[in-house]
């Protein structure tokens, strides 16, 4: 009798992973074994490329690489319905990998772009030209509540936000009032800002109606967990309906200690649509 369970879940995993591979086909990533074993362990620090979709695509962090092309082409994490030219607003853009998926899926959308970091923001601009995508509006510019100068940790990588509290190890960058892009209908709007969220958003509550579908990535503390409180308030208040779901595994097991070393007690992806 064992073996009836036994069979169901290997049965379970092989589809799992046929799953996968035809996501991968349906994508067309020709990203192999071998491939990804080795992206795995290539050390980071230089700029280098993959072929992806018949182009150069440009990188400096191999294992972010491979968790963006996993997150975003082969698990779709922004996968929706919009119309068929949006308007998307793209906080946190990083190298690029979100705009060539939105591209892909809607190319005759307008994107409006925004990434701080000086080394992303030169393989952003690497990718998009080197893919020619057109209608896309980049900005060298961390989203804020004012239009101004602000504190940045600069890693180089997708851990780079605002810093409000260490300057020493910061450099200055310049910051738009997102508010300001919201006066108009967005199809789409992603807010991974790391850590900057809950001021951003509270910021541009009045205008959030003006928003069809919203991403958040949530990064917090447990002891400002009155900030997420008030984000879903915010998100009821607009009018949104939101589904919430773990983006980082920081507690295997959430009744014990954290046993990471990761900077947040909580990672959290925020999908907020409407009817």
């Amino acid at each position: 009798m064992l073996f009836i369970p036994f069979l169901r879940n290997l049965l379970s995993g092989i589809r799992y992973r046929l799953q996968l591979r035809r996501n991968k086909r349906l994508q067309g990533l020709s990203i192999g074994w071998f491939q990804r074993k080795y992206l795995k362990h290539l050390p980071g620090g230089k700029i280098r490329s993959i072929t992806l979709f018949g182009r150069q695509f440009f990188y400096e962090a191999p294992q972010e690489l491979l968790h963006g092309l996993r997150e975003i082409f082969v698990e779709e994490i922004y996968r929706q319905t919009l119309s068929s030219k949006p308007t998307i607003i793209d906080c946190g853009a990083n190298i690029g990998l979100s705009v060539l998926y939105f591209k892909r899926q809607f190319p005759d959308a307008t994107i409006i772009a925004f990434e701080p970091d000086p080394q992303n923001y030169t393989l952003l601009q690497k990718n998009i030209a080197s893919y020619q995508l057109k209608d896309i509006q980049c900005n060298q510019a961390a989203v804020w509540i004012e239009n101004t100068r602000i504190n940045f940790s600069a890693k180089k990588g997708m851990a780079s936000g605002i810093s409000l509290t260490d300057s020493e190890h910061c450099i200055q960058v310049s910051a738009a009032r997102l508010k300001d892009y919201l006066n108009q209908k967005i199809d789409f709007l992603k807010i991974d800002i790391e850590g900057a969220e809950w001021e951003v958003l509270k910021d541009c509550a009045p205008e959030l109606t003006n928003v069809q579908h919203l991403f958040v990535e949530y990064h917090g503390a447990f002891k400002e967990q009155e900030k997420l409180t008030e984000i879903f308030s915010l998100l009821q208040q607009a009018g949104f309906h939101y589904y919430i779901r773990e983006a980082a595994p920081i507690f295997t097991h959430p009744f014990q200690q954290k046993n990471s070393t990761h900077p947040y007690d909580l990672q959290l992806n925020l999908f907020a649509f409407r009817n």
